[in-house]
């Protein structure tokens, strides 16, 4: 047969506040290691972060020096480009101006020429 339990009021009052103040316990408890648990998570998401934005900082910086060199690298080849320009047109007048000195002398000599043959040719006739 069953075993019938006489609970006064009293007692089922001192049960249920014990079981309140267990569970009050038992939530403290995991609170308490909740917290502990979830300033581990929030100190790794910092860390997380902090570690995306070094990284982000180091694509930027070497974006940055890539494209300082770039820019170098071309305005090093548009020097060059404009000194071979330069010499090229320098060579040009050069050749130019020997040219038309060599035309000059050309055009002396042939007029010291004519002169000569046309100072025999005077000097047969008298």
């Amino acid at each position: 047969m069953r075993k019938l339990r006489n609970n006064e009021l009293a007692d089922r009052q001192s049960a249920a506040s014990g079981a309140k103040a267990a569970l009050l316990d038992a939530y403290r408890a995991a609170k308490t290691a909740a917290e502990l648990s979830r300033i581990a998570r929030q100190a790794e998401r910092v860390s997380l972060v902090e570690a995306r934005e070094a990284r982000r900082a180091e694509r930027e910086r070497l974006k940055f020096e890539e494209s300082t060199r770039h820019e170098r690298e071309v305005a090093e080849k548009q020097e060059s480009i404009e000194a071979a320009v330069r010499a090229e047109t320098e060579a040009r007048k050069t050749a130019e101006n020997a040219r038309i000195s060599r035309v000059v002398e050309d055009e002396a000599a042939r007029k010291a020429e004519r002169d000569r043959r046309y100072a025999n040719r005077k000097a047969k006739r008298a």
